[in-house]
């Protein structure tokens, strides 16, 4: 098949003229992504779905693009592709279950399996390995050493009944996996330098709080840099462009530089402020950081790089663009495009040949007229905090008295990005107006707008919402009376509180996988932790403004013990394999509403993790959703 046959079996036709897409075309998984470009340029591997079943094609870059294999991966979630060296495409996938032969909750596992385009024979990496599972965390680590394809990967190691990280190096080409390192407790993982040479191991100890940087002498590990870290770790970033050091993030303060030298630790001259490195794919050095705004903005260390980047964006004026894979000659290059033009797609830009290409819309049978207007605007809290928010406007109405729906996101240290998203553009296409705010606590909007949000879960980052609507209503954008709140994670902990805690602004409230005890919540997450005072539960007990887990202020944010204060109906949506907020969370609620005589309607997703990652029980939400709004909130 060819990828254009792949993407019409796809296709959801959007009748001529029309404005509104079906629920479908929103809801499914995108028709093609995780799209990943080989190193020589010629072919191009992603993810798709055929029949309801995920599926990863290969298509070799040309004037046809036909597809030279395609293989099925039934129940697995594609998480991603990337290649090594330009035969072997490795394939990223996850299952939620509970491991054999290891206690605790049910996990999302991580296999990564290499697929070899000569052969067609799909393997996992780390099968069969002594004392180790076959799990992976993190991503995998592409070297050549001594003419090999070599692929770095963490896995766990069992040395006694403990399994510890542990640094594997799976030869492709010898058909051979080594141990280079048996981890600690406290190991949080190793670089390597384009040599395939492990240079630096960072680690972090729960019962000190102390993070600490390791560097490799040729003989021994020596400490060269540490640090108090309760909650808030450092992070490094990557290999300095010249290849001399380690480019160290340290949270609120400027990047230092750690130079593999001597280990010295000196101010960093390069670019602090951003939210994601960008690598090269040849030497794996930091050459270059992403921002995120109202667009995604590139800043290149290079003047080449920075000049070729400039080039390619001007094919795309007034558009957001997003890197996702070149080649490793930097050349041909895979792109994000949302904008006015093309909608939602991805394109390859040929820099030689001064071209761009469409290779694929990423939601089928969406025209670009289809697209609801974004922007981004900014408002002032209660307290003269400024808000900025996403404002998403349904096309062909005019911008007065317009039904609204408050979208949070999740985290609460998280974000709204500036691409297309489609669960505001869904509710958008029913004549609905969106406002995702970036309340206080939200990550992208510098250190003070983040440390706002401590303390102040369920309190005035739960305001912030509420400002937001007491801000459009005022402009006239949308009637006050028409307004529902939902959200997904965190978001439909605020659309809970939304109903019970901060009453008299909403008509109705939509959660999908939100907390709604957090005293039950941290006792859960507690069984999950090596120790009691973890980082992850400082992590959450400084956003709730509680001294530890028992905390009894707990209980005055949480809106299981405030369920007979709902004052809107309710609906409870959440994945049964959910293993980051437990689908009990939901259940206790549903409980809780239903003995208190409170209109309730509760939908568990089969089969279904936190983050909505298959296609029939992400429709299935989003249609539950859309009928409930309608039902008690009509955009007419």
């Amino acid at each position: 098949m060819r990828l254009t046959q792949i993407l019409a079996a796809l296709a959801i036709c959007l009748p001529a003229g029309a404005l509104a897409a079906p629920l479908e075309t929103y809801g499914r998984l995108p028709g093609v992504e995780n799209i990943a470009i080989s190193p020589d340029g010629k072919d191009i591997a992603f993810a798709t779905s055929l029949d309801g079943q995920r599926a990863v094609a290969i298509a070799a870059l040309g004037d046809n693009n036909k597809i030279i294999a395609a293989m099925h991966t039934g129940d697995e979630k594609i998480r991603d592709l990337s290649w090594a060296g330009n035969d072997n495409l490795l394939i990223t996938s996850s299952t939620a279950h509970t491991a054999i032969g290891v206690s605790g909750p049910k996990q999302e596992y991580y296999l990564i399996q290499s697929f070899k385009l000569s052969t067609h024979k799909l393997k996992p990496l780390l099968e069969n390995i002594a004392n180790a599972m076959n799990v992976v965390r993190g991503n995998p680590e592409v070297r050549t050493m001594d003419g090999h394809t070599v692929v770095f990967l963490t896995g766990i190691d069992f040395p006694s009944e403990t399994g510890v990280p542990a640094l594997y190096a799976a030869d492709l080409d010898a058909d051979r996996t080594r141990l280079v390192q048996q981890g600690t407790q406290d190991t949080e993982g190793w670089t390597i330098d384009e040599s395939g040479r492990v240079v630096a191991v960072t680690e972090y100890s729960e019962r000190s709080q102390v993070w600490r940087v390791r560097l490799h002498d040729g003989n021994s590990w020596r400490e060269v840099f540490s640090t108090p870290a309760p909650i808030d770790l450092p992070q490094i970033e990557g290999i300095a462009p010249d290849g001399g050091g380690l480019i160290l993030a340290l949270p609120g303060e400027d990047d230092r530089l750690i130079k593999l030298a001597d280990g010295s630790v000196v101010p960093s001259p390069y670019e602090s402020d951003y939210n994601m490195p960008v690598d090269d794919p040849v030497t794996h050095r930091m050459i270059g950081a992403m921002r995120e705004g109202i667009a995604y903005r590139y800043v290149f260390f290079g003047h080449a790089d920075d000049l070729a980047w400039r080039s390619l964006m001007t094919a795309f004026d007034g558009e957001n663009v997003e890197l996702v894979s070149w080649s490793d000659d930097r050349q041909r290059v895979v792109v994000r495009v949302d904008g006015p033009s093309d909608g939602v797609v991805y394109q390859l830009v040929d820099l030689d040949a001064h071209k761009a290409t469409v290779l694929a819309p990423i939601y089928e049978g969406l025209d670009p007229s289809a697209v609801a207007p974004v922007k981004l605007i900014h408002y002032r809290a209660a307290d003269g905090m400024e808000i900025p928010a996403y404002l998403t406007l349904p096309l062909g109405r005019t911008p007065k008295g317009l039904p609204l729906v408050v979208l949070a996101h999740g985290g609460p240290a998280y974000r709204d990005s500036p691409e297309f998203d489609w669960w505001s553009q869904a509710l958008a296409s029913r004549g609905y107006a969106v406002l995702q705010p970036e309340f206080r606590g939200s990550t992208g909007f510098g250190l003070a707008h983040l440390s706002a949000g401590f303390g102040q879960w369920g309190r005035k980052m739960q305001t912030d919402l509420s400002d937001g609507v007491r801000h459009l209503a005022a402009e006239g954008t949308i009637d006050p009376k028409r307004v529902c709140i939902a959200g997904a994670s965190y978001g439909g902990y605020a659309a809970l509180a939304g109903a019970t805690l901060d009453r008299g602004v909403y008509r109705c409230a939509v959660s999908v996988s939100g907390l709604s005890d957090l005293h039950d919540m941290m006792r859960w997450e507690r069984s999950r932790q090596y120790r009691s005072d973890s980082a992850t539960l400082r992590y959450w007990t400084r956003f709730m403004g509680a001294e530890d887990i028992d905390d009894p202020r707990l209980a005055d944010i949480s809106p299981h013990l405030h369920a007979a204060q709902a004052d809107i109906p309710i609906l409870l949506i959440h994945g049964k394999d959910d293993t980051v907020v437990p689908i009990a969370q939901s259940e206790e609620m549903d409980d809780a509403l239903r003995a208190a005589g409170k209109p309730v309607r509760f939908v568990r997703l089969e089969g279904e993790d936190h983050w909505l990652s298959r296609s029939d029980t992400r429709l299935q939400m989003l249609r539950e959703m859309v009928a409930f709004l309608e039902a008690n909130n009509p955009p007419d």
